[in-house]
């Protein structure tokens, strides 16, 4: 096979993958759906390139308020490679013990909270740390993780925990160990990685089913929509609604800070 035929049969075994995990994204969908409705909101954090699917989630077209995009730049600005801001040094501080903690100190949790952990290895400390310390709080955890990869990846804890570990369901992006899937003749490594073709078919088929449980429950969300499709004015007041509903969720996390984790 070609090398484009070669990474599109592979996306296929993926698609079935995902498609295998049904019950499992409906789960999660619900978890995610009563967090929302409850006026509350989904946290979601990935680092490294795992922040692909962090904003695959919100705030993007066709999505919609009611999460929380956890990004930390220090973790996931690669674009500068080396040098001041290098990849080098996110690599690092994502083995970093307690950035976790700090980094949700910022928030005010609730048990009615849920959260979706994104990291493909989940093996790093500071996601599995994320995922540790939002179970202590009492909220629901869903991991996106890489099943092969993870399973054959040396934890970074002394304990030897991983991601799955710390979730109360955990979604598989079907991709291989090492992740890349395309195998060049001649070229010792394979290259073309596969779990963010997963991911994003996990997290929009979480997001299509979340908003059928909002819909159905009487409060449909106000989705991110483009002028092409509902026109310029109408697009706009959407985003505004969109936008203000996420601030009025936002506000609920930075009350009284200094109640959550110390």
């Amino acid at each position: 096979m070609t090398p484009t035929q070669q990474y599109l049969a592979a996306c296929a075994q993926m698609l079935e993958t995902v498609s295998s995990q049904a019950e499992a994204i409906n789960r999660a969908a619900a978890w995610f759906a009563e967090s929302i409705l409850a006026g509350r909101v989904v946290h979601v954090f990935g680092s490294g390139h795992s922040r692909i699917m962090v904003e695959e989630m919100w705030p993007r077209y066709g999505s919609f308020p009611g999460f929380n995009p956890i990004v930390e730049l220090s973790l996931t600005f690669h674009n500068l490679v080396v040098g001041a801001n290098g990849q080098r040094q996110a690599m690092f501080l994502e083995n970093v013990p307690g950035l976790a903690a700090r980094i949700l100190r910022n928030f005010v949790l609730s048990p009615e909270d849920s959260a979706l952990i994104i990291s493909s290895s989940g093996t790093n400390l500071v996601p599995v740390e994320m995922a540790e310390h939002f179970q202590v709080q009492g909220v629901k955890v869903v991991a996106l993780s890489t099943l092969v990869h993870s399973r054959a990846s040396a934890s970074k804890r002394a304990d030897g925990k991983k991601l799955y570990d710390f979730a109360d369901l955990t979604l598989d992006t079907g991709a291989p160990a090492g992740d890349a899937i395309v195998q060049i003749p001649g070229l010792e490594t394979p290259v073309a990685p596969g779990s963010t073709v997963g991911g994003a078919m996990l997290i929009n088929c979480l997001k299509a089913e979340v908003a059928r449980l909002l819909t159905e429950a009487g409060q449909p969300p106000k989705v991110l929509t483009g002028a092409a499709v509902v026109g310029a004015e109408r697009s706009a007041a959407l985003f505004e609604a969109a936008y203000d509903e996420h601030a009025r969720r936002l506000a609920k996390l930075y009350q009284h800070p200094e109640s959550h984790v110390s």
